[in-house]
């Protein structure tokens, strides 16, 4: 066999968290690994050294494995645009809107690209480590299905079945999928980890034993469930995030409060979970309307639909919510998509994100934003005020700014030096945009932001703060460590004949 993949009972049953474990703890041994996702559907997107688009857990999981992300680790990539449609993201680039029941009716081109970039992948790296992609026993789709089992049996890799107890249910997870697994599929798996458990494991041991004995496959490991370990989340909000809490109190406090406002289809939301890490920020993600006057700042995040989610805003209560904050004298922040509402109006007319129209922004800005057929990609290096940033683009949109300053001069693309501006400044200093997601993984920069709301906190331990590049291989290394301590991975290596 060539490595393992990485299937699940279930969708968010954290086949990405293992997976990232696994890369890291196999890179640790000296083995050269490649993570591999053949289809993703997810909105959280990072772009590549070459400007190509993947998905931000394989983004995650190569730098777990100490690789370079390439766009062969995820070729598929669905960014959902609605509940029935989605841009597909092909080897990398646009291929395209389609909705689910175009796409599944045959999904033999995406299947044959898939394969390809993974044998492209076996031919540079010894050992893959491929995630699944939602239940692998979704027995209606099996024909259709070419991420779960298809990858391992071209691959030879040997299967792990991951299930969730925190969710409950757990031996009917693992009894069933192992009960309805085609014979051919069911032979390829080799045992079963359990995961996110809460208490005392020595309780569970009776429960191993039944599985055991009850499938005829070991149970590798427990996995404990660790909120301490922070990996940025494949589609959804982070674990430890902090949704909708009640009795917010207004006024002023020790730490800085941030407000999130979670729309629809937000997209790059893990632009915003370093600011989790600060002690010294207390960062609430909203789903409601709420009054804002708890908060020093409000931030909107990027968006698949911009304008569809600037329509939630205004029916459902939070645009009156924002602009009273802001009458009240508070400041408000948008990455991409978020920088796009914050301004006059964004016209789609070829409708690019959805159907083609023009819908008025929140009016905080003074930019207007157009979508254009050709997809903004690419990392980027620039400067906020005297603080130097890293991140990258991804935007369909193109926007003017109508008398506005920049918030960003960005000073470097994959294509050389530049000197361009990027983003706005409203004119009372309150609110700001830009283009440049990863902006808040400088520390430096985040207390610069935050300084002018807030003066008389004391910032400066925030700035001096490592950035969240070494944040992220800091917590790959805890997460290799949790693993090691509670699974036999030498077993696991041997019986999917992985040398070392």
């Amino acid at each position: 066999m060539n490595g393992i993949a990485i299937l699940g009972t279930g969708s968010d049953v954290g086949k990405s968290f293992v997976t990232t474990a696994f890369c890291r703890v196999l890179a640790d041994r000296g083995l050269s690994v490649a993570p591999f996702k053949a289809q993703n559907m997810s909105n959280n997107a990072g772009i590549t050294r070459d400007g190509w688009e993947i998905a931000r857990a394989q983004i995650v999981q190569a730098e777990a494995a100490r690789v370079e992300p390439t766009p062969a680790m995820n070729p598929v990539l669905l960014k959902p645009t609605s509940s029935t449609g989605a841009q597909v993201i092909l080897n990398g680039r646009v291929a395209g809107p389609h909705t689910a029941a175009e796409y599944f009716k045959d999904t033999t081109r995406f299947r044959v690209a898939a394969m390809a970039a993974l044998d492209e992948l076996r031919a540079t790296y010894p050992v893959i480590v491929a995630e699944g992609a939602g239940s692998c026993a979704e027995v209606n789709l099996r024909s259709r299905d070419f991420t779960n089992f298809d990858v391992a049996h071209h691959a030879d890799l040997g299967v792990v079945l991951v299930a969730d107890i925190d969710r409950g249910g757990v031996f009917a997870q693992v009894a069933g999928t192992l009960a309805i697994l085609d014979p051919h599929d069911r032979a390829r798996v080799r045992g079963v980890l359990i995961n996110r458990f809460r208490g005392d494991i020595g309780l569970f041991r009776d429960g191993v034993d039944w599985l055991e004995a009850r499938t005829g496959l070991p149970v590798y490991g427990v996995l404990p469930y660790d909120r301490t370990i922070t990996i940025e989340s494949e589609d959804a909000l982070p674990p430890e995030a902090v949704v909708d809490p009640p009795g917010v109190v207004v006024g002023p406090g020790a730490r800085v409060r941030v407000a999130v406002v979670v729309t629809p289809h937000i997209a790059n939301l893990t632009d915003l979970q370093p600011l989790m890490m600060h002690p010294e920020l207390e960062v609430h993600w909203l789903t409601r309307p709420r009054d804002l006057g708890a908060y020093d700042l409000v931030l909107l995040a990027g968006s698949k639909n911009t304008r569809r989610d600037l329509e939630h805003l205004r029916s459902s209560g939070w645009t009156d919510r924002i602009h009273g904050r802001h009458a009240a004298g508070g400041h408000l922040a948008g990455i991409c998509g978020g920088y796009q509402m914050l301004g006059l109006e964004v016209a789609d007319p070829l409708g690019v994100e959805d159907v083609s129209g023009t819908t008025a922004g929140l009016g905080l800005l003074a930019v207007r934003t157009e979508f254009f057929a050709e997809k903004r990609l690419g990392r980027s290096a620039g400067r906020w005020g005297d603080v130097d940033v890293t991140g990258y683009e991804i935007h369909h949109g193109r926007t003017e700014r109508v008398g506005a300053r920049p918030a960003v001069r960005i000073l470097a693309r994959p294509e050389g030096p530049v000197d361009e501006p990027d983003g706005a400044w409203s004119a009372d200093g309150r609110v700001w945009g830009s283009y440049l997601h990863g902006i808040f993984d400088t520390p430096r920069a985040v207390a610069a932001m935050l300084q002018g709301i807030r003066p008389e906190v004391d910032l400066s331990e925030l700035a001096e703060r490592p950035s969240f590049e070494t944040v992220r291989q800091q917590q790959y290394d805890s997460l290799a460590a949790h693993l090691r301590a509670y699974v036999d991975v030498d077993r696991i290596v041997s019986d999917c004949g992985i040398a070392g």
